[in-house]
């Protein structure tokens, strides 16, 4: 059988025996004890924070009460202590109590009945003194009391995210609610038992009312209470607001199934997770459910663990989520490219004092071609040039390059393809006869524009040249393929749509007044833009004009299209965002720290905007709300000669080809990190 406890003499490690009460409860049951001289009953111990009467049920005849070993003064003080206690419990955080004579008189009463199981009684005279004295200690003790209700008050009042996680005062440690209940429970044990009063003798009569209570209906029983109430004094109010108010402040999270608990849980923001998280260890552990993160990256756009360094960690030996790292990591990563210190970006210097002409970024890797004849390769990590593919005859105007093959086009009037781990050329493929200006590769297949007004179609695998389109009258300036449609701008005003295997001109796309300078095709919609400072949005099955994007003055040089959303850099100096699908300008990116020249390159995501411009400056703006977030480059040169020629973005990094046509700025590719290393460790 087990050893029996009393709640007066045992010591923590005595209590901590005790099913339910850990070392932080016994710590608080001894701080209670020592603070009111003892208990005098078992029921006592539901006034210490974090015990209820589950514990109470839990430890059955465990828990004893021993005899307090006291004289005279030192009971009376006792009792005015267990007296203020129950004032204490009864009233409200913030209220302050109301003492009337009637209520004095009452107290004086209970404390005598409480004490004469020990004491004798008091005579006449004595007890006249002993009144004053009590309710001069009483009156002390509620100043005191309402002091530091309402100090504590104020602690919870600015910890609105805590409210329902009781601490111990001294040791700060998180304590479960009073008398927590689980959901399944019966409805006759939703509402534990917990009587103020347990020593006083119940008046005559009581079991009978109660039975009359519980024969009425539900309506009698409302009556009844409203009733009850309309006739109790505040003091007895606040005893049952002492007795209910328990009963609602439940820690649900923690009592409910775990797929119930998640579900709840899943309807709060992150911040609001992280906040949660706090409160207490299960409620922590919940927190780091690996799911329920998931379902937060996916919320922004986050579908798979792209990191191979995002191991699983450990914190206070709860295993943290690797998707709330990966969630974490992202949020740093948004916050370093907002609000984060700009490092000193790592400067690759090549191509002497010649115009980079065309970027491409991909993993760490980089590739600038230039009108040296010749490109590079750098990696991004250590800012070191890997290779420089030699071979062409005249300056590289265009280039496309996927995992490790890299293709390029040439004023030769050749396209290379190279091996970018060897820096080898494995094939040279001959066929225009003129620059070759544009390009667009896909899979195992490109397709080159040249100014010789044809488009070829070759094989990367084997160098050949699969298919011939021809039907422009100028110089083809911008291209577009997708595996199944060819889609062409040219100097001849025309946007024509191809079928590459039978090289037929499926649609010609006639409405521009200039040449088109820009394309971008989704498989759905054509977007053209022009020199005549129009962009137009084609039907990309029936060829048929959907809409015209007016607003720019200048050319349109550069566009971006994801998911219907476009964004239009122009040579007014301004930036354009929108809706394909409606025609409708979202956003103008303008104002005071608009470019001051050329937009020459842009990119977006789905949160920023990054854009270049002939004014030697690279600037960041929001895509929703179009504001001007911060200036990432901002060459010294600028305004007299230097320019920002291309720029090329990852979630992580910004690779920018600057340079200038006058010397003032020596070509070089500028390399910012914006990554959270934190996380990568």
């Amino acid at each position: 059988m087990a050893r029996r406890v009393d709640i007066n003499s045992a010591d923590v490690d005595e209590l901590s025996t005790l099913q339910g009460i850990g070392k932080a409860r016994a710590e608080a049951i001894i701080r209670f004890r020592l603070s009111t001289n003892g208990f005098r009953n078992v029921n006592e111990l539901m006034f210490v924070p974090g015990v209820g009467n589950n514990i109470l049920e839990l430890n059955g005849n465990r828990i004893i009460c021993g005899t307090i070993p006291a004289q005279g003064g030192h009971n009376l003080r006792s009792s005015a202590n267990f007296s203020s206690r129950l004032r204490s419990h009864s009233t409200p955080p913030g209220a302050v109590a109301s003492i009337s004579p009637r209520q004095s008189i009452t107290r004086r009463e209970s404390v005598r009945r409480l004490d004469d199981g020990h004491h004798e009684r008091t005579p006449s005279t004595s007890r006249q003194a002993l009144s004053v004295s009590i309710v001069e200690h009483e009156d002390t003790q509620q100043k005191h009391d309402q002091v530091k209700r309402k100090s504590q008050f104020e602690e919870r009042k600015g910890s609105p995210t805590k409210r329902t996680c009781w601490f111990s005062e001294d040791t700060q440690r998180p304590v479960p609610p009073l008398s927590p209940i689980h959901m399944g429970l019966k409805k006759s044990d939703a509402l534990p038992k917990r009587r103020l009063s347990a020593r006083l003798q119940p008046p005559a009569n009581l079991t009978e009312w109660v039975k009359t209570f519980q024969h009425w209906s539900e309506a009698e029983k409302v009556l009844a209470i409203d009733e009850l109430i309309e006739k109790c004094d505040p003091s007895q109010v606040r005893h049952i607001m002492s007795v209910i108010e328990p009963q609602f402040q439940r820690d649900f999270i923690s009592l409910l199934p775990k797929e119930l608990a998640l579900h709840v849980l899943s309807f709060l923001e992150p911040s609001d997770i992280l906040r949660a998280a706090q409160t207490c260890q299960t409620w922590r552990i919940l927190c780091e459910d690996n799911l329920l993160w998931r379902e937060k990256c996916v919320e922004i756009g986050i579908d798979e663990l792209t990191s191979k360094q995002l191991r699983r960690r450990s914190y206070g030996g709860i295993p943290r989520s690797r998707w709330k790292s990966l969630f974490l990591r992202t949020h740093q990563i948004e916050y370093n490219w907002r609000h984060g210190s700009i490092k000193q970006p790592k400067v690759l210097k090549g191509h002497d004092d010649h115009v980079i002409t065309c970027l491409q970024f991909s993993a760490q890797r980089i590739v600038s071609g230039s009108d040296d004849n010749t490109l590079k390769v750098w990696s991004a990590l250590t800012g070191k040039c890997l290779r420089t593919l030699t071979g062409h005859t005249g300056g590289v105007w265009s280039s496309q390059m996927k995992n490790n093959i890299i293709v390029s086009g040439s004023t030769d009037r050749t396209l290379r393809v190279w091996n970018a781990d060897s820096g080898q050329c494995i094939h040279t493929l001959f066929g225009h006869t003129s620059t070759v200006r544009c390009m667009h590769l896909h899979e195992n297949k490109v397709v080159s524009g040249s100014r010789d007004a044809s488009l070829r179609l070759w094989d990367i695998d084997t160098g050949a040249c699969l298919h011939v389109l021809m039907g422009h009258v100028a110089a083809v300036r911008c291209v577009q393929y997708d595996g199944r449609r060819v889609v062409s701008g040219a100097y001849d005003y025309m946007v024509k749509v191809w079928n590459p295997e039978t090289e037929e001109c499926l649609h010609t796309l006639q409405g521009h007044t200039n040449r088109v300078y820009s394309l971008q095709y989704d498989g759905v919609h054509i977007v053209s833009g022009s020199l005549d400072t129009s962009i137009r949005v084609w039907d990309a099955d029936t060829g048929v004009l959907r809409h015209t994007l007016t607003g720019h003055q200048s050319l349109t040089s550069g566009m971006e299209l994801k998911d219907n959303i476009l964004v239009s850099g122009n040579a007014d100096s301004t930036v354009k965002i929108w809706d394909i699908t409606t025609g409708q300008c979202l956003q103008t990116l303008q104002g005071a720290n608009k470019h001051q020249s050329a937009v020459t390159s842009l990119q977006f995501d789905k949160k920023f905007v990054v854009t270049s411009s002939d004014d030697g400056t690279v600037k960041l703006w929001d895509l929703k709300t179009g504001e001007f977030i911060r200036n990432l480059v901002v060459l010294e040169s600028g305004g007299s000669g230097g320019v920002v020629w291309r720029v090329q973005a990852s979630q992580t990094k910004l690779v920018c080809a600057v340079g200038s046509r006058n010397g003032t700025e020596e070509t070089k590719l500028l390399v910012l990190d914006f990554d959270a290393e934190l996380f990568l460790r």
